[in-house]
């Protein structure tokens, strides 16, 4: 992958990662009930969820693209017609607002944390369909092994979704708190539609 795009990539991950959903609202509601490593508990268990994502994505991509280069153009054009919705999506969200987060600090906190982490992300539809159509929209079967392209990507996702976790259950609690994290969360929304929408776009004016 060229220099370029890996960036875009980079950024794409980093301002989907950075939006608040379950997963944000899962972390910081153990960290709230209960001490910072309940939440780096809960951010690994995610992380661990996304690699298993990765995985199966890996293995369901290139056995289509071993298959057929026309099925795999048609889950690529699927793919980008999927974050075109997201992306739009995301800006009625920010139009709309409404969407502060609110978490409760009354629950108990639960000891498998890190387990439930895990069975929360792996058992999420919306993140194995996020996979399939991000994914492809990175890959050039021209360039390399799209196996391996895959699994390189799927792997940086999961880092970089970690990594976002992680600082989340640092600071999303003190965050989420505060009078204007609404705002907040309508900002990270309309970056991200944009930047979806845009990536949609990345396929449409591709050569290959």
């Amino acid at each position: 992958m060229d220099l370029n795009s890996l960036l875009l990539f980079v950024v794409a991950c980093l301002a989907i990662n950075m939006i608040p959903g379950p997963d944000v609202i899962y972390i910081v509601s153990n960290t709230m009930k209960g001490k910072m490593a309940s939440g780096m508990k809960a951010a690994v268990g995610l992380g661990a969820g996304y690699f298993i994502h990765t995985l199966a994505a890996c293995l369901g991509l290139s056995a289509i693209i071993l298959s057929s280069a026309l099925a795999f153009s048609v889950v690529k054009w699927l793919g980008a017609a999927y974050l075109v919705y997201l992306g739009i999506q995301s800006l009625i969200s920010m139009w709309r607002g409404g969407n502060k987060i609110v978490v409760s600090e009354n629950t108990e906190t639960n000891r498998n944390v890190f387990v439930q982490g895990v069975i929360v992300s792996v058992l999420n539809p919306k993140v194995a369909l996020f996979f399939l159509s991000f994914l492809p929209q990175f890959i050039d079967t021209s360039t390399g092994s799209a196996s391996i392209q895959l699994l390189m990507l799927g792997l940086l996702f999961s880092a970089l979704a970690t990594v976002c976790n992680i600082l989340y259950a640092s600071v999303g609690s003190w965050v989420f708190s505060r009078p204007n994290s609404e705002r907040y969360s309508r900002t990270l929304e309309g970056v991200s539609g944009v930047l979806l929408i845009g990536l949609a776009g990345k396929v449409a004016i591709s050569e290959r």
